[in-house]
């Protein structure tokens, strides 16, 4: 058994954010020696499933239904892995939209560096969309949208 402030060594999280995290019904079986919380293996674990829900960004309502779920058995299995795919569904759509975005940030940095060493952007125009260097035009399909190979209608790269 662990106190509240043992925990909040632990893990990093502030001791405030654990008591809002009790007060909120996230630890349904927590245990009180003379009105102090005692976290055992238990909470810990659930701590660390709230805060990949959290990280994920689930709302702390849906967290609160989930460790819900969690105390109701076997019976509540089925909603929550569906709650737990849906949260995966929408955290690859945003590693999706990042590996997207990061792509743009990392070609324009290409895109810039190119157009100094050339006093000019004329040469890496004259390249777009398609005819760029191949570990560019990886960068440059993946930001736009592309499939690599296919040529995109009004491409415009400044």
């Amino acid at each position: 058994m662990y106190t509240i402030g043992q925990v909040s060594e632990r893990t990093g999280l502030p001791i405030s954010t654990l008591r809002y995290y009790d007060k909120e019904g996230l630890f349904p079986h927590m245990e009180r020696v003379s009105g102090a919380r005692r976290f055992s293996e238990r909470e810990l674990e659930a701590l660390r499933v709230i805060e990949c829900l959290k990280a994920s960004g689930l709302e702390i309502r849906d967290i609160r239904q989930f460790m819900q779920w969690c105390t109701e058995g076997a019976g509540s299995y089925p909603k929550r892995r569906e709650l737990l795919e849906r949260q995966k569904e929408t955290l690859e759509a945003q590693m999706d939209d990042l590996r997207r975005s990061l792509a743009m940030l990392q070609f324009k940095c290409w895109y810039y560096e190119q157009a100094m060493q050339d006093g000019g952007e004329e040469r890496i125009q004259a390249m777009l969309p398609d005819k760029l260097p191949a570990e560019v035009q990886v960068l440059y399909d993946l930001a736009h949208g592309r499939t690599p190979g296919k040529t995109a209608l009004n491409v415009s790269a400044g």
